[in-house]
Protein backbone atom coordinates (compact mmCIF):
# COMPACT_ATOMS: atom_id res chain seq x y z
CA UNK A 1 0.00 0.00 0.00
CA UNK A 2 1.64 3.38 -1.60
CA UNK A 3 0.33 6.27 1.12
CA UNK A 4 1.38 9.64 0.15
CA UNK A 5 1.58 13.26 2.01
CA UNK A 6 -1.25 14.20 3.91
CA UNK A 7 -3.75 17.11 3.08
CA UNK A 8 -2.28 20.15 2.30
CA UNK A 9 -5.64 22.14 3.03
CA UNK A 10 -4.09 24.63 5.44
CA UNK A 11 -2.57 26.21 2.37
CA UNK A 12 -5.85 28.01 1.32
CA UNK A 13 -6.94 29.09 4.40
CA UNK A 14 -6.73 33.30 4.14
CA UNK A 15 -2.93 34.97 4.93
CA UNK A 16 -4.30 36.48 8.20
CA UNK A 17 -6.17 33.66 9.96
CA UNK A 18 -2.87 31.36 8.80
CA UNK A 19 -0.99 33.72 10.53
CA UNK A 20 -2.77 33.70 13.32
CA UNK A 21 -3.60 30.33 13.87
CA UNK A 22 0.19 29.72 13.45
CA UNK A 23 1.24 32.69 16.38
CA UNK A 24 -0.86 30.70 18.71
CA UNK A 25 0.51 27.32 18.17
CA UNK A 26 4.09 28.84 18.23
CA UNK A 27 4.40 31.60 20.06
CA UNK A 28 7.82 31.77 20.63
CA UNK A 29 9.14 31.52 17.29
CA UNK A 30 9.76 33.98 14.26
CA UNK A 31 6.86 32.89 11.39
CA UNK A 32 9.51 31.75 9.29
CA UNK A 33 10.11 29.05 11.68
CA UNK A 34 6.36 28.42 12.22
CA UNK A 35 6.21 27.89 8.33
CA UNK A 36 8.70 25.29 8.42
CA UNK A 37 7.40 23.86 11.43
CA UNK A 38 4.28 23.06 10.02
CA UNK A 39 5.81 21.92 6.68
CA UNK A 40 7.99 19.52 8.88
CA UNK A 41 4.50 18.47 10.40
CA UNK A 42 2.61 17.51 7.73
CA UNK A 43 5.59 15.74 5.76
CA UNK A 44 6.10 13.06 9.03
CA UNK A 45 9.57 12.52 10.07
CA UNK A 46 13.46 14.41 8.95
CA UNK A 47 16.10 11.58 10.24
CA UNK A 48 19.28 11.64 9.08
CA UNK A 49 21.01 7.91 7.64
CA UNK A 50 23.39 8.05 10.33
CA UNK A 51 19.93 8.46 13.08
CA UNK A 52 18.07 5.72 11.14
CA UNK A 53 20.55 3.20 11.23
CA UNK A 54 21.38 3.73 15.01
CA UNK A 55 17.44 2.88 15.63
CA UNK A 56 17.46 -0.25 13.48
CA UNK A 57 20.43 -1.48 14.84
CA UNK A 58 19.29 -0.46 18.62
CA UNK A 59 16.13 -2.60 17.36
CA UNK A 60 17.74 -5.40 16.83
CA UNK A 61 20.40 -5.50 19.13
CA UNK A 62 17.06 -4.76 21.98
CA UNK A 63 15.43 -7.90 20.75
CA UNK A 64 18.75 -10.21 20.94
CA UNK A 65 19.33 -8.57 24.79
CA UNK A 66 15.71 -8.95 25.94
CA UNK A 67 15.44 -12.95 24.50
CA UNK A 68 18.91 -13.67 25.93
CA UNK A 69 18.09 -11.90 29.53
CA UNK A 70 14.79 -13.71 29.86
CA UNK A 71 16.81 -16.99 28.46
CA UNK A 72 16.66 -19.18 32.05
CA UNK A 73 12.93 -17.99 33.03
CA UNK A 74 10.99 -18.75 30.29
CA UNK A 75 7.50 -20.61 31.33
CA UNK A 76 9.46 -21.17 34.63
CA UNK A 77 6.88 -18.27 35.99
CA UNK A 78 3.46 -18.93 35.18
CA UNK A 79 0.46 -17.29 37.25
CA UNK A 80 3.21 -15.54 39.35
CA UNK A 81 5.94 -12.94 38.72
CA UNK A 82 9.76 -13.53 39.41
CA UNK A 83 10.34 -11.66 42.86
CA UNK A 84 12.72 -9.24 43.30
CA UNK A 85 14.85 -10.90 45.58
CA UNK A 86 15.57 -13.63 42.83
CA UNK A 87 18.72 -12.31 40.89
CA UNK A 88 18.01 -13.10 37.02
CA UNK A 89 21.84 -13.91 34.90
CA UNK A 90 23.79 -11.64 32.50
CA UNK A 91 27.24 -11.45 32.17
CA UNK A 92 29.56 -10.07 29.29
CA UNK A 93 29.82 -13.28 27.01
CA UNK A 94 25.89 -14.44 27.86
CA UNK A 95 24.63 -13.97 24.32
CA UNK A 96 27.68 -15.92 22.65
CA UNK A 97 26.98 -18.74 25.32
CA UNK A 98 23.30 -18.59 24.72
CA UNK A 99 23.78 -18.81 21.11
CA UNK A 100 26.09 -21.87 21.47
CA UNK A 101 24.28 -23.43 24.14
CA UNK A 102 20.74 -23.23 22.75
CA UNK A 103 20.39 -21.99 19.44
CA UNK A 104 16.52 -22.96 19.62
CA UNK A 105 16.35 -20.00 22.26
CA UNK A 106 16.45 -17.44 19.52
CA UNK A 107 13.07 -18.15 17.25
CA UNK A 108 12.50 -14.53 18.23
CA UNK A 109 15.22 -13.78 15.55
CA UNK A 110 15.63 -16.76 13.51
CA UNK A 111 11.93 -16.29 12.09
CA UNK A 112 12.22 -12.97 11.61
CA UNK A 113 15.55 -13.77 9.58
CA UNK A 114 13.83 -15.68 7.89
CA UNK A 115 11.45 -13.05 6.30
CA UNK A 116 14.08 -10.78 5.75
CA UNK A 117 15.79 -12.97 3.57
CA UNK A 118 12.50 -13.60 1.45
CA UNK A 119 12.33 -9.57 1.04
CA UNK A 120 15.70 -9.69 0.13
CA UNK A 121 15.53 -12.26 -2.65
CA UNK A 122 12.18 -11.01 -3.81
CA UNK A 123 11.75 -7.63 -3.04
CA UNK A 124 9.15 -5.70 -0.95
CA UNK A 125 6.24 -6.90 -3.21
CA UNK A 126 7.38 -10.45 -2.14
CA UNK A 127 3.82 -12.69 -1.73
CA UNK A 128 2.71 -14.39 0.96
CA UNK A 129 2.96 -17.31 -0.55
CA UNK A 130 6.62 -16.51 -0.96
CA UNK A 131 7.22 -16.17 3.04
CA UNK A 132 5.13 -19.44 3.94
CA UNK A 133 7.04 -21.21 1.94
CA UNK A 134 10.21 -19.94 2.94
CA UNK A 135 9.68 -20.85 6.73
CA UNK A 136 7.66 -24.18 6.48
CA UNK A 137 10.60 -25.61 4.75
CA UNK A 138 13.59 -24.78 7.04
CA UNK A 139 14.77 -27.12 9.81
CA UNK A 140 14.62 -25.15 12.80
CA UNK A 141 12.38 -25.78 15.63
CA UNK A 142 8.66 -24.31 15.72
CA UNK A 143 5.76 -24.49 18.44
CA UNK A 144 2.23 -23.32 18.60
CA UNK A 145 1.02 -21.40 15.98
CA UNK A 146 3.97 -21.12 14.54
CA UNK A 147 4.49 -25.07 13.69
CA UNK A 148 0.31 -25.57 13.38
CA UNK A 149 1.03 -23.16 10.49
CA UNK A 150 4.10 -24.36 8.73
CA UNK A 151 2.32 -27.73 8.77
CA UNK A 152 -0.55 -26.57 7.38
CA UNK A 153 1.42 -24.51 4.48
CA UNK A 154 3.82 -28.55 4.06
CA UNK A 155 -0.01 -29.92 3.30
CA UNK A 156 -0.62 -27.13 0.62
CA UNK A 157 -2.71 -24.99 2.86
CA UNK A 158 -2.42 -21.51 1.90
CA UNK A 159 -2.72 -18.15 4.06
CA UNK A 160 -5.20 -16.91 5.82
CA UNK A 161 -6.42 -20.18 5.70
CA UNK A 162 -3.40 -21.46 7.68
CA UNK A 163 -3.79 -19.55 10.19
CA UNK A 164 -6.97 -19.24 11.13
CA UNK A 165 -8.83 -20.35 13.59
CA UNK A 166 -10.65 -23.41 12.34
CA UNK A 167 -7.71 -24.72 10.78
CA UNK A 168 -5.06 -23.83 13.64
CA UNK A 169 -6.04 -24.42 17.42
CA UNK A 170 -3.39 -22.09 18.53
CA UNK A 171 -4.66 -18.92 16.08
CA UNK A 172 -4.18 -16.60 18.96
CA UNK A 173 -0.78 -17.68 20.20
CA UNK A 174 1.41 -15.18 21.00
CA UNK A 175 3.95 -16.49 17.81
CA UNK A 176 3.33 -13.72 15.01
CA UNK A 177 3.66 -11.39 17.88
CA UNK A 178 7.15 -12.34 18.83
CA UNK A 179 8.67 -12.40 15.05
CA UNK A 180 6.72 -8.76 13.43
CA UNK A 181 9.82 -6.68 14.64
CA UNK A 182 10.86 -6.99 11.71
CA UNK A 183 7.70 -5.74 9.99
CA UNK A 184 8.29 -2.23 12.05
CA UNK A 185 11.58 -2.13 11.62
CA UNK A 186 11.67 -1.76 7.75
CA UNK A 187 8.53 0.93 8.38
CA UNK A 188 9.95 3.60 10.05
CA UNK A 189 7.64 5.90 11.54
CA UNK A 190 4.99 4.72 8.64
CA UNK A 191 2.43 2.46 11.08
CA UNK A 192 0.04 1.77 7.86
CA UNK A 193 3.19 0.34 5.94
CA UNK A 194 3.74 -1.84 8.83
CA UNK A 195 0.16 -2.78 9.18
CA UNK A 196 0.46 -3.85 5.52
CA UNK A 197 3.44 -6.12 6.04
CA UNK A 198 1.79 -7.47 8.88
CA UNK A 199 -1.50 -8.88 6.90
CA UNK A 200 0.71 -10.36 4.36
CA UNK A 201 2.52 -12.67 6.33
CA UNK A 202 0.86 -12.62 9.67
CA UNK A 203 -2.02 -14.70 8.40
CA UNK A 204 0.14 -17.50 7.98
CA UNK A 205 0.04 -18.76 11.43
CA UNK A 206 -2.00 -16.44 13.30
CA UNK A 207 -5.64 -14.92 13.29
CA UNK A 208 -7.41 -12.56 15.24
CA UNK A 209 -5.86 -11.58 18.62
CA UNK A 210 -2.57 -14.00 17.39
CA UNK A 211 -2.68 -11.72 14.34
CA UNK A 212 -3.01 -8.30 16.35
CA UNK A 213 -0.46 -9.32 18.61
CA UNK A 214 2.07 -8.83 15.22
CA UNK A 215 0.48 -5.54 14.16
CA UNK A 216 0.53 -3.84 17.74
CA UNK A 217 4.47 -5.19 17.79
CA UNK A 218 5.19 -3.34 14.37
CA UNK A 219 3.34 -0.65 14.99
CA UNK A 220 4.94 0.03 18.27
CA UNK A 221 8.41 -0.34 16.15
CA UNK A 222 7.33 2.26 13.51
CA UNK A 223 6.01 4.91 16.21
CA UNK A 224 9.60 4.76 17.99
CA UNK A 225 11.43 6.04 15.04
CA UNK A 226 9.75 9.45 15.37
CA UNK A 227 8.03 9.37 19.06
CA UNK A 228 10.93 9.70 22.38
CA UNK A 229 7.72 9.01 25.05
CA UNK A 230 7.02 5.24 25.83
CA UNK A 231 3.59 5.97 26.71
CA UNK A 232 2.68 7.65 22.94
CA UNK A 233 4.54 4.77 21.51
CA UNK A 234 1.98 2.11 22.95
CA UNK A 235 -1.02 4.38 22.68
CA UNK A 236 -0.53 5.72 19.15
CA UNK A 237 0.44 1.85 18.11
CA UNK A 238 -2.90 0.71 20.51
CA UNK A 239 -4.72 2.73 17.57
CA UNK A 240 -3.63 0.28 14.86
CA UNK A 241 -6.47 -2.66 16.76
CA UNK A 242 -10.10 -2.84 16.41
CA UNK A 243 -11.62 -1.19 19.48
CA UNK A 244 -14.00 -4.22 19.80
CA UNK A 245 -11.32 -6.91 19.74
CA UNK A 246 -10.10 -8.52 23.51
CA UNK A 247 -6.88 -7.54 22.16
CA UNK A 248 -7.91 -3.62 22.46
CA UNK A 249 -9.65 -3.77 25.47
CA UNK A 250 -6.56 -5.61 27.21
CA UNK A 251 -3.76 -3.37 26.07
CA UNK A 252 -6.28 -0.26 27.02
CA UNK A 253 -6.53 -1.75 30.80
CA UNK A 254 -2.95 -1.69 30.86
CA UNK A 255 -3.02 2.39 30.18
CA UNK A 256 -5.60 2.63 32.60
CA UNK A 257 -4.21 1.11 35.56
CA UNK A 258 -1.01 2.26 34.31
CA UNK A 259 -2.84 5.63 35.02
CA UNK A 260 -4.59 4.81 38.17
CA UNK A 261 -0.74 3.14 39.53
CA UNK A 262 1.91 5.10 38.08
CA UNK A 263 4.32 3.54 41.03
CA UNK A 264 3.65 -0.08 41.21
CA UNK A 265 4.00 -1.97 38.44
CA UNK A 266 3.03 -5.35 40.51
CA UNK A 267 -0.69 -3.95 41.36
CA UNK A 268 -1.10 -3.43 37.71
CA UNK A 269 0.14 -7.12 37.34
CA UNK A 270 -2.93 -8.44 39.54
CA UNK A 271 -5.31 -6.38 37.61
CA UNK A 272 -4.13 -8.31 34.51
CA UNK A 273 -4.21 -11.61 36.25
CA UNK A 274 -7.48 -10.98 37.48
CA UNK A 275 -9.27 -9.90 34.05
CA UNK A 276 -7.42 -11.23 31.71
CA UNK A 277 -5.52 -14.16 32.38
CA UNK A 278 -8.09 -17.31 31.05
CA UNK A 279 -6.49 -19.06 28.08
CA UNK A 280 -9.16 -20.03 25.59
CA UNK A 281 -8.08 -21.53 22.58
CA UNK A 282 -4.55 -23.42 22.71
CA UNK A 283 -4.70 -26.49 24.32
CA UNK A 284 -1.86 -26.97 25.80
CA UNK A 285 -3.24 -23.58 28.31
CA UNK A 286 -6.46 -24.32 28.63
CA UNK A 287 -7.12 -25.76 32.48
CA UNK A 288 -3.60 -25.24 32.50
CA UNK A 289 -1.00 -22.36 34.48
CA UNK A 290 0.63 -21.99 31.08
CA UNK A 291 -0.55 -19.25 29.13
CA UNK A 292 1.25 -17.95 25.67
CA UNK A 293 -1.88 -16.22 24.42
CA UNK A 294 -0.98 -13.13 22.67
CA UNK A 295 -2.51 -10.56 24.40
CA UNK A 296 -1.66 -11.78 28.08
CA UNK A 297 2.09 -11.55 26.84
CA UNK A 298 1.20 -8.10 25.44
CA UNK A 299 0.13 -6.48 28.27
CA UNK A 300 3.68 -8.18 30.04
CA UNK A 301 5.53 -6.22 27.05
CA UNK A 302 3.42 -2.97 27.46
CA UNK A 303 3.77 -3.26 31.72
CA UNK A 304 7.68 -3.48 30.94
CA UNK A 305 7.45 -0.38 28.50
CA UNK A 306 4.99 1.72 30.57
CA UNK A 307 6.57 1.44 34.12
CA UNK A 308 10.51 1.11 32.62
CA UNK A 309 9.78 4.67 31.60
CA UNK A 310 12.21 4.54 28.91
CA UNK A 311 15.30 2.98 31.85
CA UNK A 312 16.25 0.47 29.55
CA UNK A 313 16.90 -1.78 32.55
CA UNK A 314 14.00 -1.62 34.23
CA UNK A 315 11.87 -2.30 31.21
CA UNK A 316 14.07 -5.39 30.83
CA UNK A 317 13.25 -6.59 34.45
CA UNK A 318 10.11 -6.01 34.88
CA UNK A 319 8.62 -7.45 31.22
CA UNK A 320 11.05 -10.20 32.20
CA UNK A 321 9.98 -10.45 35.64
CA UNK A 322 6.18 -10.62 34.58
CA UNK A 323 6.48 -14.27 34.31
CA UNK A 324 5.00 -16.70 31.25
CA UNK A 325 6.91 -16.40 28.08
CA UNK A 326 9.35 -14.32 29.31
CA UNK A 327 12.41 -14.18 26.78
CA UNK A 328 9.82 -13.14 23.93
CA UNK A 329 8.33 -10.49 26.20
CA UNK A 330 11.72 -8.39 27.26
CA UNK A 331 13.07 -9.52 23.59
CA UNK A 332 9.92 -7.42 22.68
CA UNK A 333 9.91 -4.61 24.92
CA UNK A 334 13.85 -4.64 24.36
CA UNK A 335 13.57 -4.31 21.06
CA UNK A 336 10.85 -1.44 20.80
CA UNK A 337 12.67 0.60 23.06
CA UNK A 338 16.01 0.00 21.94
CA UNK A 339 14.33 1.64 18.45
CA UNK A 340 13.15 4.45 20.62
CA UNK A 341 16.52 5.48 21.70
CA UNK A 342 18.71 4.09 19.46
CA UNK A 343 21.75 1.42 19.61
CA UNK A 344 24.15 4.14 20.81
CA UNK A 345 21.97 4.74 23.68
CA UNK A 346 21.58 0.99 25.07
CA UNK A 347 23.65 1.07 28.40
CA UNK A 348 27.13 -0.63 27.70
CA UNK A 349 26.43 -3.22 30.45
CA UNK A 350 23.38 -4.49 27.96
CA UNK A 351 25.32 -3.86 24.81
CA UNK A 352 28.73 -5.43 25.32
CA UNK A 353 27.84 -8.89 25.21
CA UNK A 354 26.06 -7.91 21.81
CA UNK A 355 29.20 -6.69 20.88
CA UNK A 356 31.31 -9.86 21.36
CA UNK A 357 27.89 -11.80 19.55
CA UNK A 358 27.39 -9.61 16.21
CA UNK A 359 29.63 -11.73 13.63
CA UNK A 360 27.54 -15.00 15.11
CA UNK A 361 24.93 -16.97 12.49
CA UNK A 362 22.21 -17.58 13.69
CA UNK A 363 20.86 -21.15 13.82
CA UNK A 364 19.68 -21.63 10.48
CA UNK A 365 20.40 -18.86 9.01
CA UNK A 366 23.46 -17.15 7.22
CA UNK A 367 22.84 -14.11 8.96
CA UNK A 368 24.57 -12.51 11.81
CA UNK A 369 23.45 -9.49 13.46
CA UNK A 370 26.12 -7.19 11.68
CA UNK A 371 24.66 -8.32 8.39
CA UNK A 372 20.87 -7.60 9.52
CA UNK A 373 21.59 -4.24 10.24
CA UNK A 374 22.68 -3.51 7.03
CA UNK A 375 19.71 -5.27 5.13
CA UNK A 376 17.25 -4.23 7.52
CA UNK A 377 18.69 -0.30 6.70
CA UNK A 378 18.51 -1.62 3.10
CA UNK A 379 15.06 -2.37 3.11
CA UNK A 380 13.58 0.07 5.44
CA UNK A 381 14.73 3.22 2.85
CA UNK A 382 13.12 0.79 0.03
CA UNK A 383 10.30 0.92 1.95
CA UNK A 384 10.35 4.66 2.36
CA UNK A 385 10.88 5.27 -1.13
CA UNK A 386 7.62 2.89 -1.81
CA UNK A 387 5.27 4.68 0.09
CA UNK A 388 6.27 8.15 -1.10
CA UNK A 389 9.45 9.16 0.86
CA UNK A 390 12.78 10.64 0.19
CA UNK A 391 16.11 10.10 0.01
CA UNK A 392 18.36 12.88 -0.14
CA UNK A 393 22.08 12.32 0.26
CA UNK A 394 22.24 11.66 3.97
CA UNK A 395 18.93 12.78 4.84
CA UNK A 396 15.96 10.93 4.59
CA UNK A 397 12.00 12.63 5.06
CA UNK A 398 9.34 9.86 5.50
CA UNK A 399 5.75 10.85 4.58
CA UNK A 400 2.91 11.25 7.52
CA UNK A 401 0.56 8.19 8.44
CA UNK A 402 -2.38 8.64 10.29
CA UNK A 403 -2.76 5.29 12.03
CA UNK A 404 -5.39 3.08 10.51
CA UNK A 405 -6.75 0.43 12.48
CA UNK A 406 -7.08 -2.72 10.67
CA UNK A 407 -10.04 -5.30 10.36
CA UNK A 408 -11.89 -6.62 12.73
CA UNK A 409 -11.41 -10.81 13.16
CA UNK A 410 -12.29 -12.76 16.11
CA UNK A 411 -10.83 -16.50 16.95
CA UNK A 412 -13.41 -18.89 18.81
CA UNK A 413 -16.37 -16.73 18.91
CA UNK A 414 -18.91 -18.49 21.31
CA UNK A 415 -16.85 -20.96 22.18
CA UNK A 416 -16.10 -21.52 25.94
CA UNK A 417 -14.10 -24.41 27.62
CA UNK A 418 -16.03 -26.82 28.96
CA UNK A 419 -13.56 -29.24 30.24
CA UNK A 420 -10.39 -31.75 29.76
CA UNK A 421 -11.41 -35.49 29.83
CA UNK A 422 -8.51 -37.84 29.82
CA UNK A 423 -8.65 -40.69 27.29
CA UNK A 424 -5.09 -42.10 27.07
CA UNK A 425 -6.09 -44.69 24.13
CA UNK A 426 -3.36 -46.10 21.86
CA UNK A 427 -3.73 -47.89 18.96
CA UNK A 428 -2.55 -48.85 15.40
CA UNK A 429 -5.83 -48.95 13.97
CA UNK A 430 -8.69 -46.95 15.24
CA UNK A 431 -9.82 -45.19 18.59
CA UNK A 432 -13.41 -44.73 19.25
CA UNK A 433 -14.64 -41.68 22.19
CA UNK A 434 -17.26 -39.44 22.68
CA UNK A 435 -17.35 -35.59 23.42
CA UNK A 436 -20.01 -33.02 24.96
CA UNK A 437 -20.16 -29.62 23.85
CA UNK A 438 -19.96 -27.67 20.27
CA UNK A 439 -16.45 -28.19 19.62
CA UNK A 440 -13.19 -30.92 20.53
CA UNK A 441 -9.77 -31.14 20.00
CA UNK A 442 -8.38 -34.40 20.31
CA UNK A 443 -5.00 -33.77 21.93
CA UNK A 444 -2.01 -36.63 21.34
CA UNK A 445 0.64 -37.83 18.64
CA UNK A 446 1.64 -40.53 16.03
CA UNK A 447 4.63 -42.11 17.29
CA UNK A 448 6.98 -44.95 15.75
CA UNK A 449 7.36 -47.98 18.45
CA UNK A 450 10.82 -48.12 18.51
CA UNK A 451 14.33 -46.20 18.08
CA UNK A 452 15.52 -47.38 14.85
CA UNK A 453 11.89 -47.73 12.61
CA UNK A 454 11.83 -45.22 10.07
CA UNK A 455 10.19 -41.46 10.35
CA UNK A 456 7.15 -41.67 8.27
CA UNK A 457 3.71 -40.08 7.37
CA UNK A 458 0.60 -41.98 9.35
CA UNK A 459 -2.85 -41.10 7.11
CA UNK A 460 -5.73 -41.20 9.15
CA UNK A 461 -9.48 -40.04 9.26
CA UNK A 462 -11.61 -38.30 12.02
CA UNK A 463 -15.34 -39.08 12.15
CA UNK A 464 -18.24 -37.47 14.22
CA UNK A 465 -21.63 -39.35 14.55
CA UNK A 466 -20.62 -41.74 11.89
CA UNK A 467 -20.13 -39.17 9.07
CA UNK A 468 -16.08 -38.83 7.90
CA UNK A 469 -15.17 -35.03 8.07
CA UNK A 470 -11.44 -34.85 7.55
CA UNK A 471 -8.10 -36.99 6.55
CA UNK A 472 -5.29 -35.67 7.60
CA UNK A 473 -1.53 -36.76 7.17
CA UNK A 474 1.12 -37.05 10.75
CA UNK A 475 4.09 -37.22 10.02
CA UNK A 476 6.48 -38.82 12.92
CA UNK A 477 9.26 -35.87 11.96
CA UNK A 478 9.01 -33.35 14.73
CA UNK A 479 9.94 -30.14 12.56
CA UNK A 480 7.00 -31.80 10.29
CA UNK A 481 4.26 -32.58 13.41
CA UNK A 482 0.74 -31.53 13.30
CA UNK A 483 0.37 -29.92 17.19
CA UNK A 484 -2.84 -31.40 17.80
CA UNK A 485 -4.45 -35.17 16.05
CA UNK A 486 -8.21 -33.34 15.41
CA UNK A 487 -9.91 -30.83 15.99
CA UNK A 488 -13.67 -29.73 15.36
CA UNK A 489 -15.75 -26.19 15.98
CA UNK A 490 -19.32 -25.22 15.17
CA UNK A 491 -20.87 -28.64 16.27
CA UNK A 492 -23.93 -28.70 17.63
CA UNK A 493 -25.19 -28.82 20.78
CA UNK A 494 -24.64 -32.47 23.08
CA UNK A 495 -23.16 -35.43 22.84
CA UNK A 496 -20.95 -36.61 19.79
CA UNK A 497 -19.35 -40.02 19.02
CA UNK A 498 -15.89 -39.56 17.65
CA UNK A 499 -14.17 -42.01 15.82
CA UNK A 500 -10.02 -42.06 14.62
CA UNK A 501 -9.23 -44.46 11.57
CA UNK A 502 -5.93 -45.15 10.16
CA UNK A 503 -5.74 -45.50 7.00
CA UNK A 504 -3.59 -48.40 5.99
CA UNK A 505 -2.53 -49.55 9.23
CA UNK A 506 1.57 -50.46 9.95
CA UNK A 507 2.58 -52.20 12.96
CA UNK A 508 5.53 -49.88 13.55
CA UNK A 509 3.23 -47.12 14.27
CA UNK A 510 0.27 -46.39 16.17
CA UNK A 511 -1.87 -43.17 17.50
CA UNK A 512 -1.73 -41.95 21.28
CA UNK A 513 -4.91 -39.79 22.28
CA UNK A 514 -3.99 -38.27 25.22
CA UNK A 515 -7.01 -36.04 26.40
CA UNK A 516 -10.09 -34.68 24.75
CA UNK A 517 -10.78 -30.49 25.34
CA UNK A 518 -14.36 -29.81 25.07
CA UNK A 519 -16.33 -26.50 24.51
CA UNK A 520 -19.66 -24.90 25.40
CA UNK A 521 -21.77 -22.20 24.59
CA UNK A 522 -21.29 -20.07 27.87
CA UNK A 523 -18.91 -20.22 30.73
CA UNK A 524 -18.70 -22.63 33.36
Amino acid sequence: MTVLPGSRRYLYVPAMILMLTVSNLFPNISLAQKSKKLSENERGLSISKQALLDKIKGGWAGQTIGVTFGWPTEFVYMGTFIQDYQTIKWHDDYVSEAMRVFPGLFDDIYMDLTFVNTFERLGLNAPADSFANDYAHRGYELWHANQAGRYNVLQDMRAPESGHWLNNPHADDIDFQIEADFAGLMSPAMPNAASDICDRIGHIMNYGDGWYGGVFVANMYAQAFKNDDVKVVVTEALKAIPPQSKFYQCIADVVKWHRKYPDDWKKTWFEIQVKWAEEVGCPDGVFHPLDIDAKLNAAYVVLGLLYGNGDFTKTMEISTRAGQDSDCNPSTAGGVLGTMIGYSKIPDYWLNPIKKAENNHFSFTDLSLNKVYELSFKHALQNIKANGGLVDGEQVSIPKQAVQAVRFEESFAGHYPKSKVPVNQVSGEKIVLHVDGIGFVLRGHVRRKGPRIPDTVIRAALYVDDVKVEEANFPTLATQRRTELFWRYNLGKGRHKVEVRVIDPHPDYEIVVTESLEYGVKPQ
